[in-house]
């Protein structure tokens, strides 16, 4: 019988470039990728995107979520903060994507993942460049809302998709690969096949 809870990773992220860069990201790990979440802004609600999580076929299930450089609370927060407290959904961690929106709070998050894909203390800017003056925190415009949730890990990285070149889904994405694993390795998905 299927089980109700459902383990999935939330991402910051849903534009065109990024929701490839995800898809691809889904494959690699062997998860599944809900494609009507992403969007800019994103275009479901809270409610349509459980939905959607509770028919795909298996776990871990990767969800986008964008404000579209809203810099105030937008319907992308909104629907994640519905998805993230929902009852039938349990969150892994969280791919928090930086960007160059104005005038947010950004979120201090776990660790950072660079335009190489190498795992950083310092933060990372929307190219996912390092700047270790500031240590592991993201300014983008769907981050924000993340302070008010409990989940075991949050990853900083760059615009999804993008950063150069270095992200993008015809290379399979490392950045994006790197920071999800990084997330099922402190879940138990990963790591334990052998146990």
């Amino acid at each position: 019988m299927k089980p109700t809870m459902r383990d999935i990773i939330i991402i910051t992220d849903g534009d065109q470039v990024a929701q490839k860069a995800i898809e691809v990201v889904a494959h690699n790990i062997g998860g599944r990728c809900i494609s009507r979440s992403g969007g800019n802004p994103t275009p479901l609600t809270g409610e349509e995107i459980v939905e959607q999580v509770l028919r795909a076929k298996y776990d871990p299930v990767l969800v986008m979520f964008d404000d579209n450089g809203n810099g105030s609370e937008g319907d992308g927060e909104r629907a994640l903060e519905y998805v993230a407290t929902h009852p039938d959904m349990n969150v892994l961690g969280i791919v928090a994507v930086a960007s160059n929106t104005p005038m947010v709070d950004g979120i201090d998050v776990d660790l950072c993942v660079n335009l190489d894909a190498q795992v950083t203390q310092c933060s990372v800017d929307k190219d996912g460049v390092e700047h270790c003056d500031r240590k592991t925190h993201i300014d983008g415009d769907t981050v924000d809302v993340l302070s008010r949730l409990n989940v075991p890990i949050v990853v900083g990285v760059g615009d999804i998709g993008k950063m150069h070149g270095r992200d993008h889904h015809i290379h399979g994405a490392p950045v994006t690969t790197k920071a999800v694993e990084i997330i099922l390795e402190r879940s138990g998905y990963l790591g334990n096949e052998s146990s």
